[in-house]
Parts: structure tokens; C-alpha cells; sequence
């Protein structure tokens, strides 16, 4: 077949979680529930952090920063899925193909890099407290958040750019319930060398270095905690590492095992479990772990929600 007719694909047909009718209602709920909770969980950290002064610090402007990225990062998966489901439909269109995979490599690899910059904020926090207002100024916490976005946002395009290079074929089928750049080069039609050189590059920077930078700061951490003579000292400084580590144990744990596995042990059913861990169920625990683990949040959520009963 001509290269020619490869490239005049207008739509691929995602395969979505299951092809049982039976299970589809069951789907859509429990995904349409998951998406309203991770939403206004996220928004409340957002309100409690942005109306209590208290919370007005570089830990918390970070964590604000990840909750609107994890309500972007899933709103670019599951309204899709939850869409195709009710209208008992598989199809999604080229170009919103390439746009959903621009947006999930876009807040996918904004989630890694903020919770690499919060390990360092802990670093600083923990290890050299007596300057920790002074290195973590405001100028720089925008810096690196807004270094974060260039880096990712020429990388996401990068890869979209490599795959509108390829040609496919007339009803391609995605393994997957939304559209992710592992699975489309499996089913293009033409060479992917360049492609995978470039993933496996992109795994290294969105994943690795950020990946080293967190167990590198972590490192720093306990051989300052280690000095430490006091107990409860040690207690209380690592007390507000637990919730960034859980955070980062649920999102590398399913993310990086699944990006860096070879293509060859990459199974239909493992991918779209694993990809549901990190695209869906970490955004919605964020909140959670944030919340119930963290005085302060908690104590900022309360305010809140009285400031909004005292509200006729």
C-alpha cells in the first residue's frame, strides 16, 4: 500500500478499558465520580490556600500549582472516554488525537517536575531553615515553575511534531482508552526509529532527572535529619515530607514502570491499569493525602467552610 493512502487517516477508534456492554455503565460512573471528586478536591485546595494568608508560602504555592495541573491532567482523558461511552462510540478525530496527546504529555510531565521542585523546597526547608525565606523568594519559585512549563511545552511539542510525521493506516485501533504516545507508535504504519529515540530521551528528562532530583534532595534530607540529636526534631521535620512522598511513590510508582518498560512486555490489559493509576487515581488522592496529613490545609479547609456557612 502507498505511503499516500496511509496519511489521509481522519480518525483512530480507541479501544477503551473493556468491550463488555454490560460493564459500560459501571465505567462511566465510576469514572464520572473519580473526575467530580479529583475536580473539586483540587479546587478546594486551591480556594483554602489562595484565602488563608497563613498558606501564602512557597510549599503551598507549589501545591496549588499541582492541583490545577492535576485538574487539567485529568480533564484531558476522562471527559473523552466518559463521552465515547455514553454515545457507545470509540472514535476520536486526528486532530483531536494529536491535541489530546499534547495536553497529557504537557501535564503529565508538569506533575514530575512539581514534585521534584517541592523536594527541593523541602531540602531547603529542612536543611538550611535559617535562610529558607531568602532563598525561596517569590522571583524564584515563579522561575521554576515557569521554567518547568518551557522545558515541558517544547518537549510535548517535539513529540506531537515526530508523530505528524508518521503515516497510519484506515481504522487504526489505540489500545488505550485515550490517545498516548507509546501506543500510537505501535500502531503507525511507517518507521518510528526517531520517535522512540526521542521518547526514551523524554523519559529521561521528564522522568529520571526529576525522578534523581527528588531522591537526591530526600538524600540530603535524612543526612541532615541523622545529625539532628533531638527525636521529636527529626519527627516533626520529616512529618512534612510524608505527604509529598506519598504523592510521589503513587505517580512513579505506576508512570515510570510503565514508560520504561520495552515494547515487547507492553500487555493490553497491564497498560490501561497502570495508565488509570497515574492519569486518574493519583490526581484524586492529591487532595486527600494533602489534606488529612497536613494541619495547616486542614485547619485552611475548616476557615473556609465557614466562611462559606456564615455566607447566606
Amino acid at each position: 500500500m502507498e505511503a499516500g493512502n496511509h496519511t489521509r487517516v481522519s480518525e483512530f477508534f480507541l479501544r477503551g478499558l473493556s468491550d463488555d456492554p454490560e460493564l459500560q455503565p459501571l465505567l462511566f460512573g465510576l469514572f464520572l465520580f473519580m473526575y467530580l471528586v479529583t475536580v473539586l478536591g483540587n479546587l478546594l485546595i486551591i480556594l483554602a490556600i489562595l484565602s488563608d494568608s497563613n498558606l501564602h508560602t512557597p510549599m503551598y504555592f507549589f501545591l496549588s500549582n499541582l492541583s490545577s495541573v492535576d485538574i487539567c491532567f485529568i480533564s484531558t482523558t476522562v471527559p473523552k472516554m466518559l463521552v465515547n461511552i455514553q454515545a457507545q462510540s470509540k472514535d476520536i478525530s486526528y486532530p483531536g488525537c494529536l491535541t489530546q496527546l499534547y495536553f497529557f504529555m504537557i501535564f503529565a510531565g508538569m506533575d514530575g517536575f512539581l514534585l521534584t521542585v517541592m523536594a527541593y523546597d523541602r531540602f531547603v526547608a529542612i536543611c538550611h531553615p535559617l535562610h529558607y525565606t531568602v532563598i525561596m523568594n517569590p522571583r524564584l519559585c515563579g522561575l521554576l515553575v515557569l521554567v518547568c512549563w518551557l522545558i515541558i511545552f517544547w518537549v510535548s511539542l517535539i513529540h506531537v511534531l515526530l508523530v505528524r510525521r508518521l503515516t497510519f493506516c484506515t481504522g487504526t485501533e489505540i489500545p488505550h482508552f485515550f490517545c498516548e504516545v507509546v501506543q500510537i507508535l505501535q500502531v503507525a504504519c511507517s518507521d518510528t526509529r526517531i520517535n522512540n529515540i526521542f521518547l526514551y530521551v523524554s523519559t529521561a528528562i521528564l522522568g529520571v532527572f526529576p525522578l534523581t532530583g527528588i531522591f537526591f534532595s530526600y538524600s540530603l534530607i535524612v543526612s541532615s535529619l541523622m545529625r539532628m540529636s533531638s527525636a521529636a526534631g527529626k519527627y516533626k521535620a520529616f512529618s512534612t515530607c510524608g505527604s509529598h512522598l506519598s504523592v510521589v511513590s503513587l505517580y512513579y510508582g505506576a508512570s515510570l514502570g510503565l514508560y520504561l518498560s520495552p515494547a515487547g512486555i507492553h500487555s493490553s490489559q497491564r497498560i490501561p491499569v497502570a495508565s488509570v493509576m497515574y492519569t486518574v487515581v493519583t490526581p484524586m488522592l492529591n487532595p486527600f493525602i494533602y489534606s488529612l496529613r497536613n494541619k495547616d490545609v486542614k485547619g485552611a479547609l475548616r476557615r473556609l467552610h465557614s466562611r462559606g456557612a456564615l455566607c447566606p
